[in-house]
């Protein structure tokens, strides 16, 4: 039934959508609107101005750990320095959930030679610094801004919480309740909710599917030796980059890391043979929580994405720029250069919505998050699965020139300072296993053609499952067999509505 359902509504729906994804109430911006800015065609760009970026610079040391450096931006005088982990939630043992992220808490408790919190925190602030850290499914970062003349100071701190925690167990106690309130603080943030049901609904059953922060029974149970198996094991010298970016100097850098960074331990296993040995499986399911007394109602709605070293990740990138984002506060909708975003504000079926795009070692997920009203849910289910597969077969090269150039904007913005530099650094170090220049990155960027893109819509989105997330009043949002359906191709959905028909036929023979 649900087959004949969605035949029947796009064949009603395909002329309304298309008139409201291209006209509108409001003029379509002209087609030249962003030939000012790039050829409609694939052309060769001058990225000259960013050969003159000082080069990142890596050194691995014997130990396997590596050092990276880049001098930018060095006007301020000031600098960050991290170490980066390539461990994170998804490498945590069955039943332990949350201890990757308890241990974030827990190394700024207290060393050898800083006894307790207090006295670490009155170090840092005596040098003017800001020290902190994060937690992702595949990654874990402890950094500090500090200015030039204190990296040296800054580096000391961050081998010594890293290498000697003494994890009190007072402290482990009190940070039990600190992490509870922190959960009751995400609970209040959907973004946060919808994306942790939407990696559930992607990889039940699999690490990367849990949460960061663990279910709250973990959290009341992690222990000391948790904590201490968890760093003996993951934070090994191959899978620890320590990066720095600003006014550094990387032969400095590179003696102090040796001096410091000593008590690792140089086991070789690195993350991508965890990963092989318990590869991500994408799922596609759903995970739907009715909220009646919520107004709005958020929902996620995901395909299987690329690996970071996948080479359909920089399409995967220019077809997440296509999508694009767009939100009604902000009063542009009818003149933006993303179809869907036109069509969503024609249509007033959202409040918001957002593209994205999530790389992990050997998977990912991208697709659109939005916020709308209960009754537009399925209007807006599907002018976006419509949206998903006209990028198959109607992109045109205006929009992906318009694309590639908000994505290269995007990327230039995002290292606006030295902790970005340091983090883009330390995580394409993890990630690619070296740093990839600007300069290369936009090549492939704008290698990216028409051809391209669709090619890619094709591979990641026709007749490929898909993962649901949705939290709200839902009573009007189709079933996942819907969303499903409506990935289909022109050839695979006649294929399924005659073998529909014929099971019907052949059931009906059979009663007669």
């Amino acid at each position: 039934m649900a087959t004949t359902a969605a035949v029947r509504s796009r064949r009603r729906l395909l002329p309304y959508l298309h008139r409201l994804l291209h006209t509108g109430s409001a003029p379509t911006p002209s087609p030249s609107r962003f030939l000012r800015h790039a050829s409609p065609g694939p052309r060769l760009a001058d990225h000259s101005p960013f050969l003159r970026f000082p080069a990142a610079r890596v050194s691995t040391l014997p130990s396997g750990l590596r050092v990276v450096t880049q001098a930018y931006p060095v006007n301020t005088r000031m600098a960050s320095v991290g170490v980066w982990v390539d461990a994170g939630s998804r490498f945590e043992l069955p039943g332990t959930n949350g201890t990757a992220h308890f241990l974030e808490h827990m190394a700024f408790k207290g060393t050898g030679r800083r006894p307790n919190a207090q006295a670490l925190e009155v170090e840092i602030e005596d040098m003017g610094a800001r020290l902190n850290a994060y937690t992702s499914r595949e990654q874990t970062t402890f950094f500090a801004d500090v200015q030039a003349r204190h990296v040296p100071a800054a580096l000391d701190v961050l081998s010594d919480i890293l290498q000697n925690p003494r994890f009190p167990e007072k402290a482990i106690q009190r940070e039990r309740g600190v992490i509870l309130r922190e959960m009751e603080e995400v609970q209040g943030m959907m973004e946060e909710v919808i994306f942790d049901h939407l990696h559930a609904a992607a990889f039940e059953g699999h690490p990367l599917g849990d949460t960061i922060l663990g279910p709250e029974e973990n959290i009341r149970k992690i222990s000391k030796s948790d904590l201490e198996q968890y760093i003996s094991t993951h934070y090994t010298c191959p899978r620890v980059v320590v990066s720095a970016a600003g006014a550094v100097n990387h032969d400095e850098v590179v003696d102090q890391v040796k001096e410091l960074f000593t008590q690792f331990s140089t086991d070789p296993t690195n993350a991508d043979q965890l990963v092989e040995a318990n590869p991500a499986v994408f799922t596609g399911s759903e995970v739907r929580v009715e909220n009646a007394e919520m107004p709005l109602a958020h929902l996620a709605i995901a395909f299987k994405g690329s690996s970071w070293t996948d080479p359909r990740s920089i399409p995967l990138m220019v077809i997440q720029s296509i999508l694009g984002s767009w939100n009604r506060s902000i009063g542009v909708g009818n003149c933006s250069g993303s179809a869907l975003a036109r069509g969503i504000s024609n249509g007033n079926l959202a409040e918001s919505l957002m593209a994205f795009n999530t790389n992990y070692r050997d998977t990912g997920l991208f697709g659109i998050y939005t916020i709308a009203k209960p009754d537009t849910l399925r209007d807006l289910s599907r002018l976006i699965m419509e949206e998903f597969r006209r990028l198959a077969y109607g992109v045109s090269e205006t929009e992906v020139a318009r694309a590639r150039n908000q994505l290269k904007s995007a990327l230039l913005l995002h290292i606006d300072g030295s902790t970005a530099v340091a983090e883009n650094n330390g995580r394409q170090l993890l990630t690619y296993g070296r740093v990839m220049p600007f300069l290369e990155l936009f090549a492939r960027i704008d290698a990216v053609d028409c051809a391209t893109v669709m090619e890619t819509a094709k591979e990641y989105i026709i007749d490929k499952d898909v993962a649901l997330a949705a939290v709200g009043e839902l009573s009007n949002l189709p079933e996942l067999s819907w969303f499903r359906s409506e990935t289909c191709s022109d050839n695979e959905f006649t294929r399924m509505v005659d073998e529909f028909t014929r099971k019907i036929f052949y059931r009906n023979a059979q009663s007669n």
